[in-house]
């Protein structure tokens, strides 16, 4: 897979090695809400595609999968001295959203930090990156990480999202047939309040 997308995006050796990095990085994380989905339809019996289709339907929501096209906003508003305008137009908005910080991780996702190592120090997009996070007071997340890879190789707008998806794949087969091995049906409660 990897040269399969090195091919498509004209990367060199290191390049495929970045994106290498990415695909196993990205391949589990916990029962986040995509993998969540996938574990859900496969304990109803749906087939693999069907249960992975519910993954990616669920990946596909700007505050999941598709986070690193707005991390990569942040980052390109940041290279162009920018960032308090950015800023401004995502007033009301958690910097998760956009790259920085992560409720799992308070001392930074170390996803992120394994992508942005593989970046010179004094890359723009490093420097971009560690205005943000000193701005903002967070580390980066996955997203940033995502984003960054984009813009140091040249790559698609949607190239974060589709390496998210592709690592994920691989994750979320798995899940699904641990969940359809198990026989087990997911079906939480829910605790009715007044209010």
């Amino acid at each position: 897979m990897t040269a399969r997308f090195g091919g498509a995006w004209g990367l060199d050796g290191r390049g495929e090695d970045d994106i290498r990095r990415a695909l196993v990085l990205l391949s589990d994380h916990e029962l986040n809400p995509s993998t969540f989905a996938v574990r859900i339809a496969a304990s109803t019996g749906a087939s693999l595609p069907a249960a992975l289709l519910c993954g990616l339907a669920t990946l596909s929501g700007p505050r999941h999968g598709g986070a690193s096209a707005l991390a990569r906003a942040a980052l390109e508003a940041a290279m162009r001295g920018e960032t308090e305008t950015f800023l401004a137009s995502q007033e009301g908005q958690s910097p998760y959203g956009f790259g920085y910080g992560h409720p799992l991780y308070l001392d930074g996702d170390p996803r992120a930090r394994l992508l942005l190592e593989r970046l010179p120090h004094d890359h723009p997009v490093r420097h971009a990156q560690r205005g943000l996070s000193a701005r903002l007071g967070q580390a980066a997340n996955v997203d940033t990480g995502l984003a960054a890879l984009e813009l140091a190789h040249g790559l698609p707008r949607d190239a974060g999202f589709t390496l998210f998806a592709a690592g994920r794949l691989a994750g979320w087969i798995a899940h699904a047939r641990e969940q359809a091995r198990s026989g087990a049906v997911i079906r939480p409660r829910a605790r009715y309040v007044a209010g």
